[in-house]
């Protein structure tokens, strides 16, 4: 065992009990709040199940596209892809609360008229069954292109299946992860209503996705077998990548906004009323400034982006403000009146993403950090020169 794998044991460990510890802490709270300890269930589980649907959806984009940028992160966005088994379990709590997060499941909600002509599709059977069809849906996705790549990795070429495969899988995460946005958020206020609120989750997950590879690339990069395979050039791409969705997350939320404020409707705006009044108003401004305004500014300057260490911190700054961005995207459908921290909000999430690390480190260590084999080996090595 090499001094990175022992690094990343004791890591793994340290991140699986501090997970552990944090959920039982979390447990005993929904004895007193179960409210709220679903409220931040479902935050913690909308970020922890992006980074992976989004690692899937980056990885079937770089075998799509065969950029030299996907070889460096391509078993980061494997192994992330392969917690997705952990995350169907630790969906089936949030099956229990639905009656604490969705007012469609109360019976006396259904007397209204707009509930009612939506009852065929906002019903509790119905709703376990599309998350099975999403849930089947990703898990096979990324079921092939593990498995292909492993099998790539033992000597057969299998490049053209995958990206063959890309496309079609591309096309699908976003149809399925457009319904489980309206099931697992819009539906937290089933008056409202956003034909672009789908694509702006799915922008974020990948968002999301980037900025953890760039972080595990920045921290693994002075390691080998990483150390000399990660050139300026890499990061320079990555970094155009990061600011690419920074640019497109910013104009979908944007557009979203223009559209409904221009339409003036009143089934419409009052999602936004609740989202920009109190102190809502200054999360708002905090996304506006630190979601987009500050990396994409950062990211403009190629001294950034040549920088792994620097554009390691953009990256961070970026994971923490798609925590944030989900916080305001759900948390108002409880606080109207302002932002109420708890710290079951910061335990679950502690738990939640602890165990996935946890997960994410074994699977990373189950194959080498470079993907082998593979043809466009030549390509990267001409990239890295």
């Amino acid at each position: 065992m090499n001094l990175l794998d022992t690094k990343l044991d004791r890591f793994q460990r340290q991140a699986f009990l501090a997970g552990t510890l944090a959920l039982l802490i979390s447990l005993v709270g929904a004895l007193f709040n179960r409210e709220h300890f679903f409220q931040s269930y479902l935050v913690a589980y909308l970020f922890w199940v992006g980074l992976a649907l989004g690692s899937l959806a980056v990885l079937m984009l770089h075998h799509l596209v065969a950029g030299s940028w996907g070889f460096v992160i391509q078993r980061f966005l494997e192994a992330a892809s392969r917690t997705l088994p952990l995350m169907i379990l630790l969906f089936l709590p949030l099956l229990l609360g639905l009656h604490e997060l969705y007012p469609w499941t109360h019976q006396e909600e259904l007397q209204n008229p707009v509930l009612q002509h939506k009852t065929a599709y906002l019903n509790v059977p119905f709703f376990i069954a599309r998350a099975f069809i999403y849930f089947f849906a990703w898990l096979t996705f990324a079921h092939f292109f593990n498995r292909w790549s492993w099998r790539q990795d033992q000597g057969e070429f299998l490049t053209k299946r995958m990206q063959l495969m890309a496309g079609p899988g591309l096309v699908a995460y976003v149809l399925t992860m457009t319904f489980a946005s309206v099931d697992w958020v819009m539906s937290l206020e089933p008056h409202w209503y956003s034909t672009i609120f789908g694509l702006k989750f799915v922008v974020g997950q990948a968002l999301a996705a980037l900025a953890f590879s760039v972080l595990v690339v920045a921290l693994l990069s002075k390691r080998q077998p990483l150390a000399g395979s990660v050139s300026a050039q890499h990061s320079h791409d990555l970094g155009n990548l990061l600011l690419a969705f920074v640019m497109l997350w910013a104009y979908i939320a944007f557009s979203q906004y223009l559209i409904i404020w221009s339409g003036n409707l009143p089934e419409e705006v009052p999602w936004y009323l609740r989202r920009t009044a109190g102190q809502w108003t200054l999360v708002a401004v905090v996304l506006i400034l630190f979601h987009f305004a500050s990396p994409f500014l950062l990211l403009l300057a190629r001294l950034t982006k040549r920088r792994l260490g620097t554009l390691m911190k953009v990256a961070v700054l970026v994971l923490l403000m798609r925590l944030v961005d989900l916080f305001w995207l759900v948390m108002p459908a409880f606080y109207p009146q302002g932002p109420v921290l708890h710290w079951m909000d910061f335990t679950v999430w502690i738990g939640m993403g602890g165990i996935w690390v946890a997960i994410f480190l074994k699977g990373l260590k189950a194959r080498p950090v470079l993907p082998l084999n593979d043809p466009r080996m030549e390509l990267q090595t001409a990239h890295a020169g």
